[in-house]
């Protein structure tokens, strides 16, 4: 874990277990910090980066608002695999947000959680894998995917295995429109149960982010 922090405090990068796969996590904080993660795993503009929270209420600096439906959902889900797109709070790094939406989500038991409760800050939490691979579960399999980057010290995987299964579910949010762009960890069914008492239902269905 120190070897983990300090990596993270000089702006480089960490490969370490989420709830689900490896991910790549760096202080979103820190313009250089995203620029390392990017010099790794490149992201079009028509992508975002996730980010995870080191508690809940981290979250306000992040988006312009929580409307009480996020709340809610935050309520019955977190923490867990359920990602919220919320409009972007200015002078967050554009490069993190998609459309102005900024998706983060407080994780589930995992290394990465426990790391991000350390380090204090908003962590970027994309999968750790070279674009178009499948996602990695186990330490070796990032070490393979990017030699170079461990050799010279721009990466630093943290050794051991994640669970696998589905990524996080992701909802944007703009006032009371939620649309379900991807399901994952929990199900859209889940979602809607807790959003029918609030008169309020899921639009959509995309492809992964």
């Amino acid at each position: 874990m120190n070897a983990a922090l300090a990596q993270l405090a000089a702006g480089r990068v960490v490969a370490i277990a989420t709830e689900s796969f490896f991910g790549l996590v760096a202080d979103a904080t820190r313009a250089d910090a995203v620029d390392h993660l990017l010099g790794l795993k490149p992201r079009g503009s028509e992508k975002g980066v996730p980010l995870i929270l080191p508690d809940r209420a981290s979250w306000s600096s992040l988006v312009n608002e929580i409307p009480p439906v996020a709340a809610s959902l935050a309520d019955a889900f977190w923490p867990a695999g359920l990602s919220l797109a919320l409009p972007v709070r200015p002078g967050i790094d554009p490069r993190l947000s998609l459309d102005g939406s900024l998706a983060v989500r407080l994780p589930g038991t995992s290394p990465a959680a426990e790391l991000a409760r350390a380090f204090g800050k908003p962590l970027t939490a994309t999968s750790a894998n070279q674009p178009g691979a499948p996602p990695a579960t186990r330490s070796e399999q990032v070490l393979g995917s990017f030699p170079d980057a461990v050799h010279h010290g721009a990466l630093l995987v943290v050794p051991g295995e994640s669970p696998g299964g589905a990524p996080s579910t992701l909802i944007t949010i703009h006032g009371e429109t939620l649309r379900l762009v991807r399901e994952g960890a929990i199900a859209r069914s889940r979602v809607e149960a807790v959003l029918g008492p609030l008169g309020l239902h899921l639009d959509g269905l995309g492809g992964p982010r």
